[in-house]
């Protein structure tokens, strides 16, 4: 087994396109993926899971319908289960998203945008 660190910017270098998140590492059942977002995402929820998103680079606001929360890079906030939610970023904002395996990012909003079979970079 080689023995080395995973580099986030190095990560983000291997891929442009915005809302589609690519696995960077596995812990246990858990997937850490890397996304890019620009604009609006879909309105949606995770029925089965809480979803974490942590900025890694520029600034993202995620819209509740009963409110927001605004996240900098360095900053985290856990979407509890079942809460309908669309992460919106005015320009482009590099996120670690922290999930169970298989977690859909549209989660039950199914369309253009799910990424059914996320790769790995």
């Amino acid at each position: 087994m080689a023995y080395a660190p995973i580099n986030l910017a190095e990560k983000f270098t291997k891929f442009s396109e915005p809302w589609s998140p690519k696995i960077i590492a596995r812990l246990n059942d858990y997937d850490f993926k890397l996304a890019k977002l620009r604009g609006g995402f879909v309105w949606h929820r995770h029925t089965d899971t809480d979803e974490a998103f942590l900025v890694v680079d520029g600034a993202m606001r995620i819209d509740f319908r009963d409110g927001a929360v605004a996240l900098r890079p360095g900053e985290m906030f856990v979407v509890p289960r079942g809460v309908e939610h669309r992460p919106w970023a005015d320009g482009e904002c590099r996120v670690l998203l922290i999930e169970p395996r298989g977690t859909l990012n549209t989660g039950d909003a199914r369309g253009a945008r799910t990424v059914d079979d996320p790769t790995w970079v």
